[in-house]
């Protein structure tokens, strides 16, 4: 059995970033993403590249049964780091979005990611090594009317990668939850002062690798300020109410 790192959602954005900074280090990889083809594609140039083992896993993981789906097909690769990156947001009120993509939003970003990462972990240790890297989201510290459900789950992902970070305190396995703001993916095209790059995430989670962060760490000096003045130094229903603005206008332009 060789080392592998697994990321879920690398066929673009930050999971591709960071499937192509792991690569060029030499770490061999498990992609994983619903569309088969840009995985396949990107296992392609990742070998030509850099020469490291790449497999692909197509799997949507809003089913209920794809963390079990994709332990299984992982059973034969040892799986010392999981990226648990997927995700997925449809901004516009509760009340106006299709309850179906509510559930899927929750599914993908919160209970596919807990149950993933309690499906891997105990393999890492029972060896002593290893490394969860949880991607949550500066929406995780503040509610955000216009996008409830995602700024929800990514706050269970930041509290899950806490409550977990502690649990596995001196085992040898680093858990860390790396949130990002806005970030420039082909899902959300434009420029507008501040936003990150992909590339510059992925930089952010190879220092959580290398155990240079606390337990949650925010990517980018910008967002970070702006985490601790929304999620600390405002009232919450101040805070709550200037994020809801941003998404509010985000819903318009999607309409």
């Amino acid at each position: 059995m060789t080392n592998h790192a697994l990321i879920t959602g690398a066929g673009t954005g930050i999971g591709l970033a960071i499937a192509s900074r792991m690569a060029a280090d030499g770490r061999n990889l498990i992609l994983v993403g619903r569309d088969g083809a840009r995985l396949d594609e990107t296992a392609r140039r990742l070998r030509t590249e850099h020469g490291v083992e790449v497999r692909t896993v197509p799997l949507d993981l809003s089913r209920p049964d794809a963390p079990a789906e994709l332990a299984a097909r992982t059973a034969d690769i040892e799986v010392d780091v999981l990226i648990n990156n997927a995700g997925v947001a449809h901004v516009g009120t509760v009340a106006g979005i299709d309850p179906g993509r509510i559930r899927e939003t929750v599914e993908v970003n919160a209970t596919a990611l807990a149950e993933t990462t309690a499906r891997f972990l105990p393999a890492m240790l029972a060896r002593g090594r290893g490394a969860v890297i949880n991607i949550a989201s500066t929406a995780a510290y503040t509610p955000a009317p216009w996008n409830a459900a995602y700024a929800a789950s990514k706050a269970f992902v930041l509290s899950f990668t806490r409550a977990l970070a502690i649990e596995t305190e001196g085992t040898g396995v680093r858990v860390v939850a790396v949130s990002p703001g806005a970030v420039e993916t082909p899902m959300n095209p434009g420029h507008f002062r501040g936003k990150r790059r992909p590339e510059q995430v992925a930089g952010t989670v190879m220092a959580a690798l290398r155990g240079r962060t606390a337990s949650a760490v925010v990517d980018g000096r910008l967002y970070a300020a702006q985490v601790f003045v929304f999620g600390r130094l405002l009232p919450t229903r101040t805070a709550a109410r200037m994020i809801g603005r941003f998404f509010a206008r985000a819903a318009a332009l999607q309409r």
